[in-house]
């Protein structure tokens, strides 16, 4: 689609449906789910495979509820995603709510003029979760993107993530701006989502989920090559259209971990909030589509 049709058509669309009330929005996903679920089938062989690989436990009757759950929760991110355009601050807090001790433990940072690193996965609405500290806080995020390949959807979310303000780079572009932020006496938070796939031979490997995965390092080289604290982010879906957010202090310390470690933990983490909502994280990502090399 051309530059032009997308400005004229879609982002009129997007918009028009941000305006709509969340009963309506919601009421609208719901009818996307039962397409995408029960016509589409939209990588719901991918979804199955990995709820019955992470969950062996778990019968096929509880694998088709977390399915099931699952569309309807990722056609909710969805339209959620798209009220950001229109959302009002206030609403948001509302419906993505902070604990009080997480907003202590940001402003702990802040007061020190310490820049640190603040790390989630896909779980409930990450988008959200993004965002939210520009909705709290007054305090410069940098929030780390891979480039999609549709350069109008590209424009288009990083307008969508910077609309309450905040510092948007490219992973390839990150360090080359902590540098100079970091010249420049300014102090961030740095965004990252670390549950995406990583090139198998420069991952950290462990078991996630019964699972021989691979992990992205990013975060712990990034915290230990600038010693920059780590923070999890937790998202947890209270019901459609509400969550709430918590956070936990991985480390103040980076350099004084082994290596691996600091990995590690934030994806012990992350299992963690997985078992606890699993219809909440991105099943239809292929996950496990590398395998660990077997040196001979």
């Amino acid at each position: 689609m051309s530059k032009w049709l997308f400005k004229i058509f879609v982002i009129p669309l997007l918009y028009f449906i941000s305006i709509l009330p969340f009963w309506l929005l919601l009421g609208i996903s719901h009818f996307f789910y039962l397409i995408v679920y029960y016509l589409i089938g939209y990588r719901k062989k991918v979804v199955i495979e990995n709820l019955k690989n992470s969950f062996p436990e778990k019968s096929e009757k509880e694998i088709k509820k977390i399915t099931k759950d699952f569309y309807l929760h990722f056609c909710d991110v969805i339209f959620e995603t798209v009220k950001l355009l229109t959302i009002s601050k206030k609403e948001f807090k509302k419906r993505c709510a902070m604990d009080e001790a997480s907003i202590k433990s940001f402003h702990y940072f802040f007061n020190k003029n310490q820049t640190f690193v603040g790390v989630m996965g896909h779980c409930g609405n990450w988008e959200w979760g993004a965002i939210a500290h520009q909705v709290y806080f007054e305090r410069m995020i940098t929030g780390v993107y891979h480039p999609l390949s549709n350069k109008n959807f590209d424009k288009f979310m990083l307008n969508l993530r910077g609309r309450f303000g905040g510092d948007i780079v490219a992973m390839s572009q990150l360090y080359k701006r902590l540098i100079t932020l970091k010249q420049q006496n300014i102090s961030t938070t740095i965004g990252l989502i670390a549950d995406q796939t990583p090139p198998p031979e420069s991952a950290y490997w462990t078991n996630f989920l019964n699972q021989d995965t691979p992990v992205f390092n990013g975060t712990e080289k990034l915290a230990k090559k600038f010693n920059y604290p780590v923070v999890y982010l937790n998202i947890k879906k209270v019901k459609r259209g509400y969550y709430d957010l918590s956070t936990t202090i991985i480390t103040e310390n980076p350099q004084d971990h082994p290596v691996g470690e600091i990995t590690e933990l934030h994806t012990k983490h992350l299992e963690k909030n997985i078992r606890e909502q699993p219809y909440t994280w991105l099943w239809s990502h292929r996950r496990w589509k590398h395998k660990r090399s077997v040196k001979p």
